[in-house]
């Protein structure tokens, strides 16, 4: 498929020229522009350009995000690919870097490989912008001769970890968003219109329907404890926050996540997408596999499947193989331990994990598709049976009003 590339490049007197190239990736541009007496500097897809970037808002660029690690890794392996100094390839990039947290963190990298630290060195001092996955890949990289081929592989890993959170947080956000909304139409009511109606029902007099007696008490609770309920809630997310925080808190939160309905199924196809991706550029890129599993573990996101690959790796290191104790796991599906017991056997144990990895993706975006369209109407459902419960219960009293007259 051809893809329309953005490149900047350098002429032979140390020009700077920027255009499009139509190709199939952006190693071929790299070869035409370079069979053209350039030396390219940049390559990136038209639609990760900058003029596509994310919007800045003033007072959050301090933060780096995997996209701006991405869109580095490769631009800076099509400039090594090019010929081009790691330290002068550093020093492009963090001219040229819009995120000044990123450009910041480029400098010193920078300035720590001219006083002759190795790149892998070099990034492991900023381990809030370069995770383990990224400094292990660049260090075998740096060994084996192959660092351009290592962050574009990086490069690609990173983009579809990208994608597959959005994908799952695609997921999560209409809920979370309709259930606030209803929430606050929920309190707006009981705080402000009930006690309407209370004053409406308290001059008529006499016997009200029991829903209407207990929401006109709902509504006297909240308004008489409302701050008391922010409090409440305030330290309640506090201290949930902590708990959660602890290996023990932890470890129950996550496999209670791998339970709940619905939602569990996602979250455990996004884990196991998760594995096997990394799995499949570790060890693709000749890092070992006890190292493998240890960042793997830690980069897993899901405290139970971590707890796994940790017993794993103990497995592993005593002699046994790596399928036979992932398959005493119940989050690790027999499809997923069979197609790596032959990817150990064949010696293709990264292709089958990239096979596997791609499948769940595949797994995801159907997921998420199926959950878009139960939730909407679900939802529409829960609201208005919440609103419309509300509305039924202050209206009761009215098919008995003339009863209720004096």
């Amino acid at each position: 498929m051809t893809t329309t590339f953005a490149y900047k490049v350098r002429d032979q007197t140390g020009k700077l020229i920027e255009g499009q190239l139509d190709a199939e990736d952006a190693t071929v541009v790299v070869g035409k522009l370079r069979q053209m007496g350039y030396t390219p500097i940049a390559v990136e897809a038209k639609n990760e350009s900058k003029l596509k970037g994310d919007i800045k808002i003033p007072g959050f660029g301090g933060r780096v995000k995997m996209k701006d690690i991405a869109v580095f890794s490769r631009q800076f392996a099509v400039m090594i690919n090019s010929g081009l100094s790691l330290i002068r390839s550093l020093a492009i990039l963090a001219d040229q870097t819009e995120n000044p947290e990123l450009a910041r963190i480029l400098g010193e990298v920078r300035l720590d490989v001219e006083k002759g630290v190795s790149l892998s060195a070099a990034i492991a001092k900023h381990p809030k912008v370069f995770s383990r996955l990224y400094i292990a890949m660049v260090r075998s990289g740096e060994i084996g001769g192959v660092l351009d081929a290592v962050l574009m592989r990086l490069a690609d890993t990173i983009e579809k970890q990208v994608e597959l959170r959005r994908k799952v947080k695609s997921a999560m956000t209409y809920p979370v968003v309709a259930l606030s909304i209803c929430l606050l139409i929920s309190a707006a009511m009981l705080l402000f219109i009930v006690p309407q109606f209370k004053a409406i029902y308290t001059d008529l007099g006499g016997q009200l329907p029991l829903p209407t007696r207990v929401l006109i008490s709902l509504s006297d609770l909240l308004k008489t404890y409302f701050p008391v309920v922010i409090v409440l809630a305030g330290v309640g997310i506090y201290f949930f926050r902590r708990w959660i925080n602890t290996t023990n808190g932890r470890i129950a939160w996550d496999a209670f996540k791998l339970r709940v309905p619905v939602f569990g199924v996602l979250t455990r196809k996004t884990a196991l997408a998760r594995f096997s991706r990394t799995l499949a550029a570790l060890t693709r890129s000749g890092v070992g596999i006890l190292e493998a599993l240890d960042i793997v573990a830690e980069t897993a996101g899901n405290e139970t499947v971590s707890i796994a690959l940790r017993e794993t790796q103990s497995a592993v290191k005593r002699g046994d193989t790596l399928a036979r104790p992932l398959e005493q796991h119940e989050v690790f599906p027999m499809m997923v331990t069979q197609m790596i017991a032959v990817g150990e056997e064949t010696g293709a144990l990264d292709e089958m994990l990239d096979k596997i990895a791609d499948f769940y993706d595949q797994e995801v975006t159907a997921t998420v598709d199926a959950l878009t369209s139960l939730i909407e109407p679900l939802m529409i459902v829960v609201m208005g049976t919440i609103v419309g419960g509300m509305i039924i219960s202050l209206y009761l009293p009215m098919f008995n009003i003339i009863k209720l007259i004096k």
